[in-house]
């Protein structure tokens, strides 16, 4: 990847970044994007984070970035970068509740945005992201959330085996008992991020500002179904039936609450989500859906901490009427995602040719491993497993190749609509 460019097109504007992907959005220099980044922000502890870590990356022995970094800390963050506009990316990464009213905002002024999920997380906000998304169209503007996982290499070899007909059939109807395609994740409060332990802000744990459980991760997950059971096609509101959806919380201690934040006591305007002494975080949810009468169940989870060499999970599964792919990341992985095929004996040379022939050809290095179990296992070289950090790069660089083009695929504005419209609508079910 090009360590900057010598002729820039594209300036990026961080604004008001309280998530530490603002930060990992720069972890790598794009080719075409000037090395000046610059930040509006209010001053602070998140602020003093995200420098923090992009002077990290600056500083590093390996691979060194070279943002040379121009932060306003006014309290007129907002309005200074709206009239000075230094950018023409606005870059989002915090609390998820005002995130819509920066997009609209920066929309509004001219500005491209490049925004991290979930970019509404209730009902009022979706109404506000369908106008976000006609001004941008007005405007000639370029608005992306940050769909990290369609990079990660397990979920897109499942993708590329789910559009062979003659492996994997076609994606089953299912049932509520027996989803056709089903997402869970398994996350953690605590845990490291380039190497260090991630101070998460308080607010993280304010569903009323991050969102629950089921508008948050669940936008991933919601968004790989769509790309995988549908892929390059058109979706619609209309074609969503949410008929299931619960939210639950996680019980932080006060001394997992200070660990995790770095702050001695939980904030007085968080008080009302405690009982019995713990921190009651709505931040687990589970919802099921149709989409085109397919059905569908996404779940996730978050823990405090994972068990010792362990990390975020991700399991996947769709079912097929000649195969089935499931996607496991437990302990038998390594913790890392791995792709398994289920099918009947007759099918097995259909997978061997998809493997050999096809898949290899796009990705060398990659082989078909028959189990004892019967079951086959996609070997994927350690080389593909850039990890979680390494897709920020992935989606910001598509995202520029996107501002070239001066559009994204036809797809992508109808099919986002379609995932925040099931998003919201899974949540308004849960608290009914």
């Amino acid at each position: 990847m090009a360590p900057g460019a010598t002729s820039s097109v594209y300036t990026f504007m961080t604004l008001d970044p309280g998530h530490f992907h603002a930060g990992l959005v720069h972890k790598t220099m794009y080719a075409g994007v000037d090395s000046i980044a610059y930040i509006f922000a209010p001053n602070g502890q998140e602020l003093q984070d995200h420098l923090a870590r992009m002077e990290g990356y600056n500083s590093r022995g390996i691979y060194p970035t070279s943002w040379k970094l121009e932060v306003y800390t006014g309290v007129d963050f907002l309005d200074q970068l709206l009239e000075k506009k230094p950018g023409n990316v606005v870059v989002l990464a915090g609390k998820n509740n005002q995130k819509i009213d920066y997009i609209l905002s920066s929309l509004q002024q001219g500005i491209h945005v490049y925004a991290d999920k979930p970019l509404v997380i209730d009902a009022n906000g979706f109404e506000k992201l369908k106008r976000a998304y006609q001004l941008a169209s007005e405007k000639k503007l370029l608005m992306l959330d940050m769909m990290t996982e369609r990079f990660e290499i397990a979920t897109m070899l499942q993708r590329e085996l789910s559009m062979m007909p003659e492996v994997f059939g076609e994606l089953e109807t299912g049932s509520p008992a027996n989803p056709s395609i089903t997402k869970e994740s398994v996350h953690h409060f605590f845990k490291q991020v380039s190497g260090v332990p991630l101070v998460r802000p308080s607010w993280f744990f304010d569903v009323e500002k991050e969102g629950t459980g089921i508008v948050d991760v669940t936008t991933h997950l919601v968004d790989l179904i769509q790309w995988e059971a549908f892929p390059n096609q058109i979706l619609d509101t209309a074609e969503v039936q949410v008929y299931a959806s619960k939210i639950w919380p996680t019980a932080l201690t006060q001394k997992q609450f200070q660990q995790v934040t770095q702050r001695e006591v939980i904030p007085a305007d968080m008080e009302k989500y405690v009982q019995n002494d713990m921190l009651q975080v709505m931040s687990n949810g589970e919802f099921q859906y149709t989409l085109r009468g397919k059905h569908a169940k996404v779940s996730v989870i978050w823990n405090f901490q994972a068990p010792e060499g362990a990390g975020d999970t991700h399991y996947s599964l769709m079912r097929g009427t000649k195969a089935t792919l499931i996607i496991r990341q437990g302990k038998e992985e390594g913790y890392k995602p791995v792709l398994y095929v289920n099918l009947q004996e007759s099918h097995a040379q259909k997978l061997v040719d998809a493997v050999k022939i096809t898949l290899q050809n796009r990705y060398p290095g990659i082989d078909l491993l028959k189990l004892p179990s019967g079951e086959f296992k996609i070997v994927i070289p350690d080389s593909y497993y850039n990890g979680h950090e390494a897709h920020f790069a992935q989606v910001t660089d598509r995202y520029v190749d996107f501002l070239r083009l001066g559009h994204v695929p036809e797809w992508e504005v109808p099919n986002t609509i379609t995932k925040y419209y099931t998003t919201t609508k899974a949540l308004e079910l849960a608290l009914k």
